[in-house]
């Protein structure tokens, strides 16, 4: 972990636009680029101010985004992609948009199916079309990463799909969308922004040149989480949550996450809990658990939030939680609505996550994920 001599890869969208007011520098750049039909994936909520964009041409939208999408819903959006026919995807909204934005513009038009690109590297072609990503939120850093997930209704577990040809060509970062979040989904996105830095800090494919990153990310939630919660249209706050989130994309496709976001899957998969609500709720546990394999850089990360020293995994486990606890997140199982008796069960879907329990600092057992969801409970 965290060697110096490791191999390691680094992509980025060729094109980050960042800061308050940026949104219309996208339709300069689709003007200049001779983009002239294009699609834009997004929510309800953000389907009602695609105009932001100053998008050039025919603007067609599918609205139907739903938070922890499903293959049905993206099945929708690949029919409507295949009937415009657009030169231009364009992900409006947080990681589900964003995901689905680049599902669609490698399988709109394709031979592949969905099932056929599951996995690293199995996009066969470079993409026929444009793709550009916008947040609205601050929490996946889906805009700079080449990965995306939906849910298989029928497992209930993600597929994840992970090739260099969903990397946006612009990503454009305008913090002043994300004024209109509410706080309580503010603090949670913005624990999750953080659990991707810190599970890459402290993964075991860790590297120096993440880690720049990813502890910088995790002191601009530790300086800026609670000011944004406590009053959204903090400019400031807003753009350091933006780039914190920015910084956590930068981190998951060279390292990834680990052990925090394999248990927080089957919450949303199973009982449909938003993302950052379920990985805020796990996280104090999982810093925690893993603290004797990382130690070092638990007390930076503990240190980074601004919180006090925490000399043993108990202190881990109170600061953490008083933090996430202080945004108001709602920090039990119970309190979502998990029935206990589907724990178990929950334990092992979240063991069966390989791609990330394997990148965990320190071994998690069946065992001991359950015994996290119960202390959780």
């Amino acid at each position: 972990m965290n060697s110096l001599h490791a191999p390691i890869t680094i992509v980025r969208p060729q094109i980050i636009e960042f800061g308050v007011g940026v949104a219309g520098r996208l339709g300069k750049w689709a003007s200049d680029q001779g983009f002239r039909r294009t699609l834009v994936v997004s929510d309800a909520f953000n389907a009602s101010r695609v105009e932001l964009l100053g998008l050039p041409g025919e603007v067609t939208i599918f609205p139907e985004v739903r938070p922890e999408p499903d293959t049905h819903n993206l099945e929708r959006l690949l029919d409507v992609a295949n009937a415009v026919n657009a030169d231009l995807v364009v992900g409006f909204g947080g990681g589900s948009a964003m995901d689905l934005a680049k599902l669609a513009a490698v399988l709109a038009g394709s031979s592949q199916s969905l099932r056929e690109v599951v996995g690293p590297n199995k996009v066969a072609s470079r993409r026929r079309v444009g793709l550009a990503q916008v947040p609205t939120t601050s929490g996946t850093g889906s805009e700079a990463g080449i990965r995306a997930l939906v849910t298989d209704p029928e497992t209930q577990a993600k597929l994840a799909v992970e090739s260099i040809h969903m990397l946006a060509d612009i990503a454009v970062i305008d913090p002043g969308l994300t004024f209109t979040v509410p706080a309580a989904t503010t603090a949670a996105t913005g624990v999750d922004a953080m659990a991707h830095c810190v599970e890459a800090f402290t993964n075991r494919k860790a590297h120096p040149l993440i880690d720049l990153y990813a502890i910088e990310g995790v002191r601009l939630v530790g300086r800026f989480l609670a000011r944004a919660v406590a009053d959204g249209s903090d400019a400031e706050a807003r753009a350091g949550l933006s780039l914190a989130s920015l910084y956590g994309g930068f981190c998951l496709g060279p390292v990834n996450t680990a052990g925090g976001h394999a248990l927080a899957y089957p919450l949303g998969t199973r009982w449909h809990v938003a993302h950052g609500a379920a990985n805020a709720l796990i996280f104090p546990h999982v810093l925690a658990f893993n603290t004797p394999a990382a130690p070092e850089k638990t007390e930076a990360v503990v240190s980074a939030l601004g919180l006090a020293a925490a000399p043993s995994q108990a202190a881990v486990f109170e600061q953490a939680h008083g933090f996430c606890h202080s945004l108001g997140i709602e920090m039990r199982l119970s309190g979502l609505g998990v029935p206990r008796d589907d724990l178990p069960t929950m334990a092992g879907d979240a063991f069966a996550i390989r791609r990330l329990l394997d990148n965990n600092p320190r071994d998690l057992s069946q065992a001991d994920i359950l015994s996290i969801y119960e202390a959780a409970y």
